[in-house]
């Protein structure tokens, strides 16, 4: 088969690969569409120490399962399906208590960090468990299919947090999982829904999918616009969609007093934490890790038209053109957000 193999640190080859096999719970699915994640794209370089190469990366990703395993029995050879990024067994401790997210033993689709090495969806084939994959409605096409698992990150994120009725929310971070927060949230108690970035077309597009205000710090008092809309107190909760020290602050100094930070991005393995702030405020601050089974609402949302991801699909594009488009991602190409790769 053909995949799209991270050799090197930068250095993705498209590439003969061997096909590969799978167990008798496992199905191969011969792969539609797979997105290109900011993680894949921050892996490349080795910055997250994630995607130790050599690699097939990919975990946002549709297709049509070619074969299946002979205990493989809720799924049949044609269907449409997606599957989870996050492969886990069934037996683990967190499993049995809700949590497979957070198993011991769980693995990322598209990852090797030093624990595992698990090849991904940009391939012509990937093998999955069969309890990680979900049929696609008749209304769900392939490239949106590819979209879900971020709807479903963010999602996840939101059923963490607690949000009282009218809260004023903050997302800050308006990249894939920052804008699909905000469509998320205008489904949910939030009351306004204020959103940041350094952005103004990411900003545009927050505007667009719900937010309620929007601000760059390079041209706005952001600090002092949200007190003023907070009645001098800060937002009820913040949702933080990069991973690096400034935002991660921005949003803790952003709450009021007693107010509520959920942590999604995870960019940088380490920040600055502002310890004395978090305490003293009495400032709950909790951590978001992948998806924990919100890939059925997700889809039956996208079939209703509730989530919009075709505004944020910005190409589809060949397999064999992908290390093209990561490079034109990693350099930040203006106006460029989702890209799909189809094998």
């Amino acid at each position: 088969m053909k995949a799209l193999v991270l050799e090197a640190y930068n250095q993705l080859v498209y590439k003969d690969e061997p096909v590969p096999e799978y167990k008798s719970n496992e199905v191969l699915v011969r792969v539609k569409a797979c997105g290109i994640c900011g993680s894949d794209v921050h892996g490349m370089d080795g910055s997250s120490g994630r995607r130790i190469p050599p690699l097939i990366m990919g975990h946002e990703a549709s297709g049509v399962i070619e074969e299946i395993g002979g205990d493989v029995k809720g799924f049949a050879v044609g269907d449409r399906v997606t599957f989870d990024s996050t492969e886990y067994e069934l037996n683990d401790w967190y499993t049995l208590k809700g949590k497979y997210n957070l198993s011991d033993k769980r693995k990322v689709l598209g990852v090797s960090p030093k624990e595992y090495r698990r090849h991904g969806a940009f391939a012509e084939y990937v093998v999955v468990p069969e309890h990680i994959l979900y049929k696609l409605p008749d209304k769900v096409s392939f490239a949106q299919a590819a979209m879900v698992e971020p709807v479903a990150v963010a999602t996840h994120a939101i059923e963490l947090t607690p949000i009282s009725m009218r809260d004023t929310v903050l997302v800050v971070g308006s990249g894939m999982i920052g804008l699909f927060l905000i469509q998320v949230l205008t489904l949910s108690n939030a009351g306004k829904i204020i959103a940041v970035d350094l952005d103004d077309q990411k900003l545009k597009l927050a505007k667009q999918f719900g937010a309620d205000h929007t601000f760059n710090p390079e041209n706005d008092d952001v600090r002092e616009s949200i007190l003023s809309l907070t009645h001098g107190r800060g937002a009820d909760v913040a949702f933080e969609a990069v991973g690096i020290s400034p935002t991660v602050n921005f949003a803790i100094q952003s709450v009021r007093k007693g107010g509520t930070v959920t942590l999604v991005g995870n960019l940088a393995p380490q920040i600055d934490f502002p310890l004395q702030s978090v305490v003293t405020r009495e400032i709950r601050l909790q951590g978001s890790c992948g998806i924990a089974g919100e890939y059925p609402q997700v889809l039956e949302m996208m079939e209703n038209g509730l989530i919009d991801v075709n505004s944020l699909l910005s190409a589809k594009a060949p397999l064999s053109e992908g290390a093209s488009w990561f490079k034109r991602l990693y350099e930040k190409e203006p106006g460029l957000n989702k890209v799909v790769l189809e094998p």
